[in-house]
């Protein structure tokens, strides 16, 4: 059975994990990417400063190889929503293990994490971390809490979370950052599952849920608030903020192009 991703609206979905020989191929069109930039750069960098001193050509080459190792792979994943060129020629994405988007602090572990794995150890780090894994993750991915995944497959139809439509007002004044990706990952599998467990079992899993949930949320939900209802209003407002979120940037991009296409045309 393929292994199971949570999407943000509570359901487990069986995805495909990209294979070792699709991450293979993805990585080598990235690293055409990068090493094209990495010499076209040092290139310019030969022509402008001929002359320079040893410690300027050196720290200016250090900068370049930081810029192409590391920040070009976070910008791509940040800002593609894990797709970097290798990875979308290939048809795969990276995801949170919670299944939502990577964020620019996914993105910078799983990049520094890349230099060593996969440009000091020549990828045999990444390739044995990828065989070991179930999952098919390499060190990178287990610290940051991503997993690559299949983007071409059919999907079925999420279903909406459970709402909490009483929980409304406390849970959009309340501090949820603090929920780690785990504790989420639990409560929506716990969520959607309910209906399958038998009312013990219930009962037991979502209120342990909710206490680990009510522990790490600020203020407080109001006292008597049934499990599975804090469960729902705590991930329907997490889902909402990303959401919202993630609008944002869109719409920051958006404005940046517009921008862009309006200078280029002067």
């Amino acid at each position: 059975m393929p292994p199971a991703l949570v999407t943000g609206e509570a359901v487990e979905l069986e995805v495909r994990t990209a294979g070792l020989l699709s991450r293979v191929l993805a990585l080598a069109l990235d690293v055409v990417v990068q090493l094209g930039l990495l010499l076209a750069g040092f290139f310019v960098l030969a022509v402008a400063t001929d002359g320079a001193d040893e410690a300027t050509l050196a720290a200016t080459a250090l900068a370049l190889s930081v810029l192409a190792l590391v920040v070009l792979p976070v910008a791509w994943e940040t800002l593609s929503r894990g797709r970097s060129p290798g990875k979308a020629a290939a048809g795969l994405r990276v995801v949170r293990d919670d299944g939502g988007p990577v964020r620019a602090r996914q993105a910078l572990v799983r990049a520094l994490a890349g230099v060593g794995e996969l440009w000091v150890a020549g990828g045999s780090v990444a390739a044995i971390a990828s065989l070991v894994s179930s999952r098919g993750k390499r060190v990178g991915d287990q610290l940051a809490g991503t997993v690559v995944v299949r983007d071409r497959v059919p999907r079925p139809r999420p279903q909406p979370l459970p709402q909490a439509p009483e929980l409304a007002d406390w849970a959009r004044s309340a501090d949820v950052g603090m929920l780690p990706g785990r504790l989420a990952v639990a409560a929506r599998t716990a969520l959607a599952r309910a209906d399958q467990l038998h009312p013990a079992s219930r009962e037991r899993v979502l209120g342990d849920l909710a206490a680990e949930v009510s522990a790490l949320v600020a203020p407080p939900p109001p006292a008597g608030t049934r499990p599975e209802r804090l469960l729902a209003a705590v991930l329907a407002e997490r889902r909402d903020r990303d959401t919202a979120r993630a609008q944002r940037e869109r719409a920051r991009r958006d404005a940046l192009h517009d921008q862009a296409r309006r200078l280029t045309g002067l």
